[in-house]
């Protein structure tokens, strides 16, 4: 049986990521930060819940050794992540280069990139003890610099800084953390414009649709990709 930990998962495309896991036989551990809100969403999935802060190290450790008591580790689904102020669409704006400062680019870093390192850090032992160890890392459409860089593009419109930048740092430390645990399949991957939170609900896909492209890399065998950058519909540019 394939045990599965997904960050952030009591609502949106974790929550449907997990609820498609539970259905194919996975056992899941639906993290939240809310403990009452992570309950709620995984009894009506028939998970299991575990209260873990991506960006508070003791946090991380008590549901390491909450899900290493229970028996370890296969699958680690980074999901958690915000947008920060740029999430404020319609209120604030979305801040580009002129306006942006370190002040506003770090909340986003120390969940986006920082809480993912901690996370992966911390499960490292138990995922190597897996006969088949998977990381899926959540990244977005606007980490590839390819994209951004194309003129006439939805990315390439797109004008802030923050969040691109703290997905296209994960994108590297996938790729870095892919080439130091060959055993593993790691990988990044965009779930697509999808209405969730995050976006104030105005992505233009369902969390359905989103959650596809998770879930199958949570699936890969020992055969499938590794250090790669996917969406539904294949492999995307850097």
């Amino acid at each position: 049986m394939t045990t599965t930990l997904i960050t952030g998962a009591n609502k949106g495309l974790g929550f449907e990521t997990a609820r498609r896991l539970v259905a194919a036989g996975h056992t899941v551990y639906l993290g939240s930060r809310d403990a009452e809100r992570g309950r709620r969403a995984a009894e009506q999935l028939g998970a299991r819940m575990v209260v873990i802060d991506v960006t508070d190290d003791a946090s991380v450790a008590a549901a390491a050794k909450i899900i290493e008591a229970d028996g370890g580790l296969d699958v680690l689904v980074n999901n958690a992540g915000v947008a920060g102020i740029e999430a404020r669409i319609g209120e604030l704006g979305v801040f580009g280069a002129a306006e942006v400062t370190a002040d506003m680019m770090w909340p986003l870093f120390e969940t986006n990139v920082f809480g993912l390192v901690r996370v992966t850090h911390a499960f490292l032992p138990l995922l190597q003890r897996s006969t088949a160890p998977v990381v899926v890392n959540v990244s977005s459409g606007l980490a590839s610099l390819t994209r951004v860089a194309a003129p006439g593009t939805p990315a390439y419109a797109y004008p802030g800084v923050a969040y691109p930048a703290s997905k296209a740092a994960v994108n590297m430390i996938t790729v870095q953390y892919a080439k130091a645990f060959p055993n593993m399949r790691i990988n990044a991957v965009e779930p697509g414009y999808t209405a969730t939170d995050l976006n104030g609900h105005k992505g233009t896909q369902t969390v359905e649709e989103g959650a596809e492209v998770i879930v199958r890399m949570a699936e890969a065998d020992s055969d499938g990709p590794t250090g790669g950058y996917f969406d539904a519909a294949g492999t995307l540019p850097w």
